[in-house]
């Protein structure tokens, strides 16, 4: 999969990838890691690009970590791609960030089938457009089979509201007396989550400066170890994605016991 990683690279970058590749494979790899990728409009304005232009050059982006992630062995990743409050920017780039779904799926979908990769979603599908919608469900039916890392997309997502979402469902089986209060578990409101069939990130990442979740998988990271950097995403390449890899295997996680001292 080395290829696919370092395609269009020089020599020197091809065998520098290669090396800490190799050395990030000698130790504990993240499992799930989950990525705010932020600062695609400071990208754009620093270069004197209209906004659309740094959201287009992220998407590009998203490309070269996914592959990185894939060659390391990481089993998930989350993007944050749309939160429910980015609603509140102007339309015309609501409406160009609502296309990028068909361009990103479209033109990556052979390359995520060659690499095995399944596509996932967390967020509220239904209140996305139609064609956003149907770009995202056909990427998930044709790669439904595929067997090898989850590229999940939190598209119209918002931590709160799948919460209340999940306390909704389990109040219901309340109600209809298929569960008892004294039943209700960490399992059972994880088992309500969108995110049911992943297991907690290991690793947080979030690009451009912000130290905040901006109500991302606020249940899902209370263990989860969080690195920060001052990169904007369409510069965060591989060698900063390793960098927080590297960082995050020289870290004790110890779930609030002793492991390690």
């Amino acid at each position: 999969m080395l290829n696919k990683l370092i395609w269009g690279k020089s020599d020197k970058h091809s065998q520098d990838l290669q090396e800490r590749i190799s050395e990030i494979s000698n130790e504990e790899v993240p499992a799930h890691i989950a990525i705010i990728m932020d600062g695609n409009g400071r990208w754009a304005k620093k270069r004197a690009l209209p906004r659309v232009a740094g959201h287009h050059e992220g998407m590009k982006n998203v490309r070269k970590i996914t592959r990185a992630a894939n060659a390391i062995g990481v089993k998930a990743i989350t993007l944050y791609a749309f939160s429910t409050e980015n609603w509140k920017r102007p339309r015309k780039e609501v409406e160009f960030l609502m296309r990028l779904p068909e361009e990103f799926l479209g033109s990556f979908l052979p390359e995520l089938m060659e690499l095995n990769i399944r596509i996932e979603m967390i967020g509220e599908m239904d209140v996305l457009p139609d064609h956003t919608q149907r770009a995202v469900q056909n990427a998930m039916e044709q790669t439904k089979d595929n067997t090898g890392m989850v590229l999940n997309f939190a598209l119209n997502y918002g931590s709160r509201t799948e919460l209340v979402l999940a306390m909704q469902r389990i109040a219901k089986k309340i109600k209809d007396g298929d569960l008892e209060v004294s039943d209700i578990t960490e399992h059972n409101i994880t088992s309500e989550l969108m995110t049911a069939n992943l297991p907690d990130p290991d690793l947080l990442i979030r690009t451009s400066g912000e130290i905040r979740l901006s109500n991302f998988m606020l249940w899902q990271l209370a263990y989860t170890e969080f690195w920060f950097t001052e990169i904007l995403w369409p510069d965060f390449d591989e060698h900063a994605f390793f960098d927080a890899i590297k960082d995050y295997q020289k870290r004790n996680r110890r779930y609030g016991g002793l492991k390690g001292e």
